[in-house]
């Protein structure tokens, strides 16, 4: 992967932590990136602590940082945007300035539960989903992404564990797709899939509260979505 680096904006939110985790026991460079910096470094020394403890041999190769959004977002490659919908608008405008030659993943869902509404219902969005919200919001040089609504945060906090689970991405850039794929890649369990253009993010967003649906019928955690079918061809 060379010198690319990965800045998880949300980084010490549930899912924003679990990828962080498994990218930097996976070697790559990792940046947390949160409006408070300091909780930013206290994520990153946790990561750097667990992969420590789960594979000791593995300490040379870890590098983690804590940053502010803006400063994480200036240095990364690849960006993951893992934050509320409720943060979303604000902290989009807040980095946008920063922006240089990254691509932007967000993996916004639109749950109503983020402004006190049933964590299995979804906002309304005009723009038909956080993807496309988030793709008025940074500038056009910008190839925007969207992923990794339907993975497990539990599971990936888990070291020991190993997902069961697509990733499906959408967006209108093929090439930038590419770029994540090696990425998802790295994380084992994860397959990523194709999945269409940016406006396809409207469908994958919305899997998320049935899934979480299905966690709470069956008393799990870790719930996740598989194409079938495509054996040959991924």
């Amino acid at each position: 992967m060379g010198e690319e680096k990965i800045a998880i904006i949300g980084g010490t939110g549930d899912l924003g932590f679990g990828l962080a985790l498994r990218w930097a026991h996976a070697g790559v460079p990792v940046l947390v990136g949160s409006r408070d910096q300091n909780k930013a470094r206290e994520a990153a020394q946790r990561i750097s602590d667990t992969v420590m403890k789960f594979a000791p041999s593995d300490a040379a190769h870890i590098s983690v940082s804590g940053l502010g959004n803006a400063e994480a977002a200036a240095q990364a490659s690849l960006l993951v945007l893992a934050v509320p919908i409720s943060a979303q608008v604000d902290i989009l405008k807040s980095i946008r300035g920063s922006l240089r030659n990254s691509v932007l993943v967000d993996a916004t869902v639109p749950l109503a539960a983020a402004l006190g509404g049933k964590p299995t219902r979804l906002l309304k969005l005009w723009q038909g989903s956080a993807a496309a919200q988030t793709r008025e919001l940074v500038p056009a040089t910008i190839p925007v992404l969207s992923a990794f609504h339907n993975v497990s945060a539990m599971v990936l906090q888990d070291l020991a564990a190993t997902p069961d689970c697509d990733v499906l991405v959408c967006g209108d850039d093929e090439s930038a797709k590419q770029i994540l794929f090696r990425f998802v890649r790295l994380i084992p369990g994860l397959r990523p899939l194709d999945a269409g253009p940016l406006e396809m993010s409207s469908i994958v967003e919305g899997l998320t509260p049935l899934l979480i649906s299905v966690n709470r019928r069956y008393r799990v955690h870790h719930s996740g979505i598989r194409i079938t079918g495509l054996e040959g061809k991924t």
